[in-house]
């Protein structure tokens, strides 16, 4: 980094020499006019838009992994249950049981705190009781199929929680910011000051596009928070049909959680 900004004001100095020293020596004509204001604020708007699409598909690619990752994670809870029905009954239930609380626990603890960028530890509890409950039927065939569906569960909630921290630093967001406003203003400078009516529309336009644009960033580089979070639709679906199968041979008070996925006492 410290190379990029010594070259940079390198070639500055360079420039404002040459500007100084070598033009007079190439340009023998009037040399009262140079570049206009409005020919320099081109290039700036240029590099804006870039910068801005830029991170717009970084922030898009990081919203998208965060889908996928939510739905992996609840098709291998899904997978989870399903091979259960294959243990013993004593484990099936257990297991089942543990998948309805990991489930509200996941949509009820974990979901909530992701809008922050972080975690909980409320569904560890029931992936810790999972391994307890494969221990059980260790040797038997059903035990690799649970314990491959345990692994897939739980690299797919850790893309999750690792896709809820924002991937786009707060510096880079914050000089996003400011290459905007210094966009604007310089459009501002260029305008005439008399019959103007059509430039400013055209001003007000690009600035509402522009900040458009950095908000939707914003948002989307925050996956499960804001206006276009990632709803816990898919784990709380499969929440409900792990609570349908463990309540098709126990009881609802059998459940070792409540409704938020919290263990009883």
């Amino acid at each position: 980094m410290v190379v990029v900004i010594v070259v940079a004001v390198l070639a500055l100095l360079a420039g404002l020499a040459a500007n100084r020293y070598l033009r007079p020596r190439i340009i023998t004509a009037d040399d009262s006019e140079g570049m206009a204001v409005k020919d320099l604020v081109a290039p700036l708007l240029t590099l804006t838009i870039l910068l801005l699409a830029f991170v717009l598909v970084t922030a898009s690619g990081s919203y998208g992994k965060a889908e996928v990752a939510a739905r992996g994670e609840a098709r291998a809870l899904d997978q989870l249950v399903e091979t259960a029905e294959y243990a013993p009954a004593a484990q099936r239930g257990r297991i089942q049981a543990d998948a309805v609380c990991y489930a509200r626990a996941v949509r009820s603890r974990e979901w909530p705190a992701m809008a922050e960028g972080k975690g909980s530890t409320a569904p560890s509890v029931w992936s810790t009781d999972f391994r307890r409950a494969f221990a059980e039927v260790q040797g038997t065939p059903v035990f690799g199929m649970l314990v491959g569906a345990d692994h897939k569960r739980s690299d797919e909630r850790e893309e999750r929680l690792t896709q809820a921290t924002p991937s786009i630093p707060g510096a880079i967001f914050w000089f996003l910011l400011a290459t905007l406003t210094l966009t604007v203003m310089a459009l501002g400078v260029c305008l005439p000051r008399r019959n103007n009516r059509g430039q400013l529309i055209t001003l007000a336009l690009i600035t509402a596009l522009l900040t458009t644009t950095l908000c939707i960033i914003r948002d989307v580089d925050r996956p499960f928070g804001g206006v276009t979070a990632v709803q816990p639709t898919a784990i709380t679906e499969i929440g409900r049909q792990a609570d349908r199968d463990f309540l098709a041979n126990h009881s609802a008070s059998e459940l070792p959680c409540d409704a938020e996925g919290l263990r009883r006492g």
